[in-house]
């Protein structure tokens, strides 16, 4: 019997979405910021990023916070960690 956890249970990537869309920035901009911060990412991952394809590393977070000035709790709001 295989297990699924629910993806979007821990999909933090719609609040990605969220503060970039709040900051008027688009995917291309945010990440041109990010390699600008010295984060090695494309476009194509990013995008995979806000869909929750993609498991971001704590540096792409880090730089993240940065880029739209909020703490990195911020991007957990309204998960269920249960």
């Amino acid at each position: 019997m295989k297990i699924r956890q629910n993806k979007d249970k821990y999909n933090i990537g719609s609040n990605i979405r969220k503060f970039r869309i709040e900051n008027n920035l688009t995917q291309e901009q945010t990440v041109a910021k990010m390699q600008v911060l010295g984060i090695e990412i494309s476009r194509s991952s990013y995008a995979q990023l806000e869909c929750g394809l993609y498991n971001i590393k704590v540096q792409e977070l880090l730089a993240l916070a940065e880029i739209f000035h909020i703490p990195v709790a911020s991007f957990f709001n309204g998960m269920n960690l249960d």
